[in-house]
């Protein structure tokens, strides 16, 4: 246990299991005693000033968050327990149901972790049609591509970050994909026929069961599924906006979320929109900040605030004020020789300090909440840039941008990249 416990006269009180943690900064003024329970040396100290107090516990281990919080909440109850970190999203939905709380419950979190449960939920509610099938060998997977006389991809049942995605166009990249995905420790992956269009995201926001879809988004890859940019309002989703908000209210019923945020990616097939995964969490990647700037919901703040009762859910999806985008920056993989600025970078420009490890996705960002562009260099002379396998593998900086539109938020983020020049060897 680490931080300084307080008498805190606040009205209300959570805790909030593992993950960046943006959404509580701030969380004293609004009235907010927050519990922050996370892995040692895995966490910002510097978060303590937002927290009544800090307890370390395995964050993916449910009966190991309950010991730890069952006696703060005998001695003072928790109006809430939440999280918006995938490895603790099952664990803290178990602590949500020991304690009788409202919010997301193992089961719920486990439908939406669980590709082929949220497969078989949505078919059960007769949404988004994509033929799927959990493969126990590599026999299975031939047999499934043989069916579907088609591309199709597989994947870990339970994975996350672009990671271990493979396409197989017959029986024999089929075989192999299995047998890739076996030696890696994935002996069930699902296989799903392929899904060819653009991905896009509904960013939405639920309580007491009433579901409001807020920021729309699309994104660019590399051959691997690998996102390294992200774009909002998205073009690719304008028109089938109604499509997509209808089928997300829709999804999360199915799953069985009541209330908090929701991330849920699509792919705009030539037969219309369809499910590709869901989360009952913020979006990674910065997308909370791009919705913030191009819609002006502030779903970080929402985190706590919409829960508690201290801000209203708007009554329909709001319109878009502007565009905003995200770029990671990705150079070639290699130990760094050289970072070159531009003097004319069109923004401002921070880097972390030499020898300094981020222990958050995108550091600085809720710095730029009111800088129109900037950027964050991750990597100096002597660092290494890794092979983009994963979006965890984006860690060379990143550039953020406001305009009137989302593709001119996108060319600003362009600009940026074009001026920053990384040298490796």
């Amino acid at each position: 246990m680490s931080g300084t416990p307080h008498a805190s006269t606040l009205t209300y009180r959570v805790a909030v299991v593992g993950g960046r943690p943006a959404p509580i900064a701030g969380a004293r003024e609004l009235g907010i005693d927050v519990v922050l329970v996370h892995e040692e040396g895995a966490y910002d100290p510097a978060i303590a000033e937002h927290c009544e107090r800090i307890v370390h516990a395995p964050i993916a281990d449910g009966p190991a968050l309950l010991d730890v919080l069952l006696p703060l909440h005998r001695e003072r109850p928790f109006d809430r327990v939440l999280t918006t970190t995938e490895p603790a999203a099952e664990s803290t939905g178990h602590v949500v149901d020991a304690l009788g709380l409202p919010g997301v419950g193992e089961e719920t979190a486990r439908a939406l972790k669980d590709k082929a449960l949220t497969r078989e939920l949505l078919a059960k509610h007769d949404l988004s049609p994509v033929r799927y099938r959990v493969v126990r060998d590599a026999g299975e997977a031939a047999a499934f591509q043989r069916e579907v006389a088609g591309r199709i991809v597989l994947k870990p049942v339970d994975g996350v970050a672009s990671l271990h995605i493979h396409t197989a166009d017959d029986p024999g990249q089929a075989e192999r994909a299995w047998q890739d995905l076996a030696a890696a420790g994935f002996d069930a992956p699902i296989a799903e026929e392929y899904l060819d269009g653009p991905v896009v995201s509904v960013d939405s926001f639920s309580y007491a069961g009433r579901h409001v879809p807020i920021g729309y988004s699309e994104y660019r890859m590399n051959e691997r599924y690998v996102e390294w940019e992200v774009s909002t309002p998205s073009t690719a989703a304008t028109p089938h906006l109604g499509e997509l908000r209808a089928l997300t209210v829709r999804l999360l019923d199915a799953v069985g979320l009541t209330e908090g945020p929701s991330h849920s990616e699509f792919v705009l097939t030539p037969d219309g929109p369809r499910v590709l995964e869901s989360h009952a969490r913020l979006a990674g990647s910065g997308a909370p900040e791009l919705v913030r700037r191009a819609f002006g919901a502030d779903l970080n703040r929402w985190f706590l605030t919409v829960p508690l009762g201290i801000d209203e859910l708007p009554a329909a999806s709001p319109e878009p004020l502007g565009g905003a985008a995200v770029r990671f920056f990705t150079p070639e993989p290699g130990r760094v020789r050289s970072v070159h600025v531009d003097p004319g970078v069109p923004g401002v420009v921070r880097r972390v300090p030499a020898g300094e490890t981020p222990l958050v996705f995108l550091p600085y960002l809720d710095d730029f909440r009111a800088e129109r562009a900037a950027a964050v260099l991750s990597k100096s002379p002597g660092d290494v840039v890794p092979e983009l396998l994963t979006v965890a593998d984006c860690t060379s900086g990143y550039a953020i941008a406001s305009a009137p539109s989302r593709e001119e938020a996108v060319e600003h983020c362009a600009r940026i990249d074009a001026a920053i020049d990384f040298r490796t060897e």
